[in-house]
């Protein structure tokens, strides 16, 4: 009898362990309600190979924008060329970037206009050309001096011609990394420099003639903190710098965006990262492996205070968009047959996870905020996540990097009673944003479910009920500490002038 009972316990032990061995491991999310920065949107830049923007050639920027969009990108950035009238640049001349700015503009988006180089009569070089090169002279091309107090009416000039030809720009930049030396269009700020140019002249900027206008900070490589300091340490610059933009070329988000952000977001700041190309100048088109680094990347931006991504040419085969052409690349030529010109590619489609969900939206402190992210921005991260709020609906990214599948276990600060799932696994177009119906059998704030491997996994759960609908709606005016009109919980105390939120009752700082 002993020796029975003792089989029958082995058994029992035996069949556990295979069954535990059987189920996937899990992951345990928390997302709580503490709200973060609201999300203005995705975007990426009005150009193709060299640079050249698109002219009449409509194809990406009408498949690519828009709410009825199948990608739904929302801001456009465009190249501020160093002219004074527009019509004597040829491909170059702010001609180039209109015909589509006025599509996006249509469809309810911002356009914003970048200098990579003031006109070169203002500069030290007296060339648009950044200067290092030997037919330059290997001159350091900047802003003279002298000249600092006509760069601002220049760019209302191009706000005019702009605003004269049916599109009112929505920001204009102060300069495309003005910490990297070129040999194309290009001018060099140290960071004194460019407060110098901000603190005395942003003024003539004609905020009056161009209402709404913001200004966009230079925009460094690297998302070098010293740039901003800069800005941010002076109230007169403060107050006229809206958005802190950067570019993240060989910086990682998290240890180079976020500490940024962190300085400016309390100030009613927006961030928006203005330019970089994941896995570009490759010799074959992007397979799922380098997609996945691109979800990763979109992901580690938002967890480090972003309220803007802008990606950099919308058609390349490493973009959003096929050429239609062959790369050449090191003195090879590679045909991809999937290139068809205007064709959305896979990389397209995983944007649409964040640009469809998540722009509008603020983002939700989550327990494993403070482990995602990589190391080496061409390596994937095994699991990363983060989570928003938008009007009923909270939404989840999760991404799976790995070869195997995983549950994970989500636990929410509402309950939810119905929801979507957008799963993309492949480049193929059947594994590219599946969607489904969520099964949730009643309502509940805890809920399981299996990420498949190499996956990119988008939750939209609808909030049960209007009474949690209206507490999500009114969080900042119940919550303790201080917080912007648009809900961004702020570290400190503000000292820019505005109407803020502390204690659940409007504050005046004056």
């Amino acid at each position: 009898m002993i020796c029975m009972k003792r089989l029958f316990i082995s058994v029992v032990l035996i069949a556990a362990a295979l069954s535990m061995e059987a189920a996937p491991p899990r992951t345990h999310l928390i997302v709580y309600g503490t709200q973060l920065q609201t999300i203005t949107g995705f975007g990426a830049a009005c150009c193709d190979g060299a640079m050249k923007p698109f002219g009449n050639d409509n194809g990406p920027v009408s498949k690519l924008y828009g709410v009825k969009s199948k990608i739904g990108l929302n801001i456009m950035r465009m190249e501020i060329s160093p002219s004074f009238t527009g019509d004597n640049w040829g491909d170059y001349d702010w001609n180039g970037s209109l015909p589509s700015a006025k599509i996006v503009k249509k469809r309810g988006g911002i356009v914003f206009g970048t200098p990579w180089s003031p006109p070169g009569e203002y500069k030290t070089n007296g060339t648009a050309q950044g200067g290092n090169a030997e037919d330059q002279g290997y001159q350091h091309g900047k802003l003279r001096t002298d000249c600092y107090d006509k760069f601002f009416p220049w760019l209302n000039t191009y706000l005019e011609w702009m605003q004269n030809h049916e599109v009112n720009v929505d920001a204009v930049s102060i300069q495309n990394e003005p910490d990297w030396w070129v040999n194309y269009s290009g001018c060099l700020y140290e960071p004194a420099e460019q407060k110098t140019l901000v603190k005395n002249y942003a003024w003539m900027l004609d905020r009056e003639k161009f209402p709404g206008v913001r200004i966009i900070s230079a925009e460094p490589l690297g998302f070098r903190k010293d740039y901003f300091d800069a800005l941010l340490n002076d109230e007169t610059c403060r107050e006229q710098v809206d958005i802190f933009a950067g570019h993240i070329y060989g910086h990682l988000p998290l240890q180079y965006i976020k500490p940024v952000a962190d300085d400016a977001l309390p100030y009613g700041k927006e961030i928006w990262m203005t330019e970089h190309s994941v896995t570009d100048n490759i010799d074959h088109m992007p397979n799922w492996n380098d997609n996945l680094i691109f979800a990763e990347e979109l992901n580690e931006c938002m967890l480090a205070g972003c309220t803007g991504y802008i990606y950099w040419y919308m058609r390349a085969h490493w973009a959003f968009c096929g050429t239609g052409q062959a790369w050449e690349h090191n003195g090879q030529s590679y045909n991809f047959p999937e290139n068809e010109k205007d064709a959305l590619l896979p990389r397209a489609f995983v944007m649409s996870h964040f640009s469809k969900n998540v722009t509008g939206s603020t983002r939700l402190q989550t327990s494993l905020d403070n482990i995602s992210g990589r190391q080496n921005e061409n390596v994937l991260f095994n699991y990363e996540f983060s989570a928003y709020v938008k009007g009923d609906s909270i939404i989840v990214m999760a991404i799976n990097a790995t070869s195997n599948s995983r549950e994970l276990k989500i636990s929410l600060p509402y309950v939810v009673k119905s929801g979507t799932l957008w799963l993309s696994t492949g480049n193929e177009t059947a594994n590219l944003c599946q969607k489904s119906t969520l099964d949730i059998s009643e309502p509940t704030d805890e809920l399981i479910y299996e990420m498949p491997a190499q996956s990119l996994n988008t939750y939209i759960f609808t909030i049960n009920g209007s009474t949690a609908i209206q507490d999500v709606k009114l969080y900042q005016e119940n919550s303790t500490g201080w917080h912007t009109l648009d809900g961004i919980s702020l570290n400190k105390k503000p000292t820019q002038k505005g109407v803020y939120i502390h204690n659940g009752k409007k504050v005046v700082i004056k």
